[in-house]
């Protein structure tokens, strides 16, 4: 009955003698009835938007999961790529080292085989056994021809000495000198540059001094063979006229078949010799200008008388070399990085040339500083010729 009884809305009777419920005016009740509307209508407002909210909530639920869906196939088509590019890689590497060891294998036959052929080589040719042993030096060879029964040959070497960074090459004019300076082994150079400094204020550093030793060729052989299509021309006049000038004349005259000669490959003054060497592009025309010895050649003005002579080309077959210490020559060596390389040079000259300290007059200093390299160019006729 209680919950009968909450399902009625209770409205309240007015108080008062011989009234009942059936005593309430009708405008309390129309009242009551407009209340009752309005949380009808409110209630109905509600219930629409709890169905919109709803119903908005299904369709992000229906998205959300058509997303999850979406990102999920992409995330599998994913994998799988990244595991048939992994496969690939896989199969890439396999293939790069089954190459590596395969040309690894070629290098080693085809070395087998390149030291076989040398072996034999070699084998047949023991002069080809020499080759590895020779110098690597520039070396200038010049023919001196006496007589028709004698020829010699001079010798000139280039010898290139390197020189590390923090030393020196002094060169004096006497080789005693040189020698007092090795003995003496260790020196003392004072960097005041001849100024009269206290002693606290004077700056000193310690070289050593030793020999320059370097190969020369005690034995030389050379095999000669005649060129066939090249001439060596020789007494020739000297003349104020420039080398191209010279060799255009020559060429021009012995290009031409009425005085014995053919067509001009090339042409070459040799250096410090006075000689010119013309090569034909035919066989034939240096054998014949050969065979006459001489000719007369106009040059300028004047015919002058010029010697035909076989060109020879040389062929070193044996070398041998022997140490030779330069006389007058010293190698300094421990020079610290205090100063640049040409007040260097000059505090180096300055301290070796005083006879006080053992020196003598310097021919030529070459000095090299620390974190660089030089080359010493010794010659026959110069022992020293520094350069970088």
């Amino acid at each position: 009955m209680e919950a009968e009884e909450d399902s009625f809305v209770q409205l309240p009777c007015p108080s008062g003698p011989g009234t009942g419920c059936l005593g309430l005016t009708a405008e309390h009740i129309r009242q009551e009835i407009e209340r009752c509307k309005e949380l009808c209508s409110a209630l109905e407002q509600e219930h629409v938007d709890l169905q919109t909210a709803t119903g908005a909530v299904k369709q992000r639920t229906r998205e959300l999961r058509k997303e999850r869906e979406r990102l999920y196939e992409n995330f599998k088509q994913r994998k799988y790529l990244n595991r048939e590019e992994e496969i690939c890689l896989q199969d890439s590497i396999l293939l790069a080292r089954e190459m590596k060891t395969t040309l690894m294998q070629k290098h080693r036959m085809l070395s087998n085989i390149l030291e076989d052929k040398r072996k034999k080589v070699f084998w047949k040719d023991p002069e080809m056994m020499l080759l590895p042993a020779l110098p690597e030096k520039r070396m200038a060879f010049k023919g001196l021809v006496t007589n028709k029964d004698e020829n010699k040959l001079m010798l000139t070497p280039l010898v290139h000495y390197p020189l590390q960074g923090g030393s020196a090459l002094i060169t004096f004019e006497k080789a005693e000198v040189a020698q007092r300076i090795i003995e003496a082994k260790e020196h003392t150079v004072e960097l005041s540059c001849g100024e009269e400094l206290e002693e606290l204020d004077q700056c000193r550093v310690r070289v050593q001094a030793a020999p320059v030793d370097v190969l020369l060729p005690s034995a030389l052989e050379i095999r000669l063979t005649q060129n066939t299509r090249s001439i060596i021309l020789s007494d020739l006049p000297i003349l104020d006229i420039p080398e191209e000038a010279l060799l255009d004349k020559l060429v021009v005259f012995f290009g031409r078949k009425r005085n014995g000669g053919g067509e001009v490959e090339s042409s070459e003054l040799l250096d410090n010799s006075g000689q010119v060497v013309l090569t034909f592009a035919e066989d034939r025309v240096a054998e014949l200008l050969i065979e006459r010895g001489r000719i007369q050649v106009p040059l300028g003005k004047q015919t002058y008388e010029l010697k035909i002579s076989p060109c020879l080309s040389g062929e070193v077959s044996n070398l041998q070399l022997q140490p030779s210490r330069c006389p007058r020559t010293v190698l300094l060596s421990g020079i610290p990085d205090v100063l640049s390389e040409e007040p260097m040079r000059d505090i180096l000259e300055i301290h070796f040339q005083k006879p006080s300290r053992g020196g003598g007059e310097v021919d030529s200093v070459g000095y090299v500083p620390l974190g660089r390299h030089g080359v010493a160019v010794f010659t026959g006729d110069a022992e020293q010729r520094p350069g970088d």
